[in-house]
């Protein structure tokens, strides 16, 4: 028999086994959430009631840990994420799936991320090391840790914006519910778990990186696009309104005319083909993004009480 939450959410990431690790994540949250209001209120109706006797009953109202795993799962099989690659695409030929690239929205939602990542990189960046810089300058005051705490929380949202951005744009699986320290520990025990869990410094971490990232992924993006563009409409710009292909200190420079065509064969095979990169980038920066903003971790271990310190 269960006799506390802590042994309900270990049995209950058993039965998870093999799940994605977001839905992990979002399972412990929410159990935690349910089992712990649950607990307390069922203390306030009796003082008196220890854990271990007020736990089955509200167990049983709500679902072993095997029927709430295998809710999840259902309800994972039903609730889609993020964007998905179109069924049509999958039996083309090879020149059909290079070309359909531009009617697969997970292309597009990769090429979007990318473009702002700069953004996303300058604000996680600034806010990071201020952060930091403000937290280690306050520490000989009284106000250092408190200051220092909220900082961390505040990381913990970026990670969890961030999930969101990149579930909606690069179609990968993050979690749906902001984690948070264990809320039956004591104020002191809560801000030592901010400190001690991995997950507030890969997502500093991660805060830090996103901005050498997003600059490599904009200035790669909009050159791609830009010459990608500049070489389709050359063609129009040279052959039609006599624009001159490049034009240095006062020298233009025409191409001859029978490689217009060539250049806009060029064009367009430049952009397809940054169609697929960005779809190739886009996964392997949401296997970064998963691996430092996602945990399957069980919450710290409470105290026999569920008064605040």
């Amino acid at each position: 028999m269960i006799k506390s939450v802590d042994e309900y959410l270990v049995l209950l990431k058993k039965e998870l086994a093999g799940s994605d690790i977001a839905v992990i994540q979002d399972a412990l949250v929410d159990c935690e959430e349910y089992l712990r209001t649950a607990l307390a209120n069922a203390i306030d109706a009796d003082p008196n009631i220890p854990e271990a006797d007020a736990i089955p009953s509200i167990i049983e109202k709500y679902g072993s840990p095997q029927e709430i795993a295998a809710a999840y799962r259902e309800v994972e099989e039903r609730i889609p994420h993020g964007i998905h690659r179109p069924l049509h695409l999958e039996h083309r030929s090879a020149l059909s799936r290079f070309f359909g690239v531009f009617s697969d929205p997970r292309a597009w939602g990769a090429l979007l991320y990318m473009i702002l990542s700069l953004g996303t990189g300058i604000i996680y960046f600034t806010w990071a090391v201020t952060g930091i810089s403000l937290s280690l300058g306050l520490m000989v005051l009284i106000i250092g840790i408190p200051f220092t705490a909220l900082f961390l929380l505040s990381i913990r949202g970026i990670a969890y914006l961030e999930g969101r951005i990149v579930e909606a744009l690069l179609g990968v699986r993050m979690p749906r519910k902001l984690q948070s320290s264990a809320s039956n520990l004591g104020w002191w025990k809560r801000i030592k778990s901010l400190f001690s869990e991995k997950l507030t410094w890969t997502a500093m971490a991660y805060s830090v990186l996103q901005l050498p990232l997003g600059i490599f992924y904009f200035t790669l993006f909009v050159t791609l696009i830009s010459v990608s563009l500049y070489f389709i409409a050359m063609p129009i710009t040279q052959g039609v309104f006599n624009v001159p292909a490049y034009d240095s200190s006062g020298t233009e420079y025409h191409a001859a005319t029978w490689l217009l065509p060539f250049i806009f064969v060029a064009g367009i095979v430049l952009i397809t083909t940054t169609m697929h990169l960005a779809k190739l980038l886009g996964r392997g920066h949401a296997k970064i993004a998963k691996a430092m903003l996602v945990t399957d971790s069980n919450p710290p271990k409470q105290s026999k009480t569920t008064s605040g310190e």
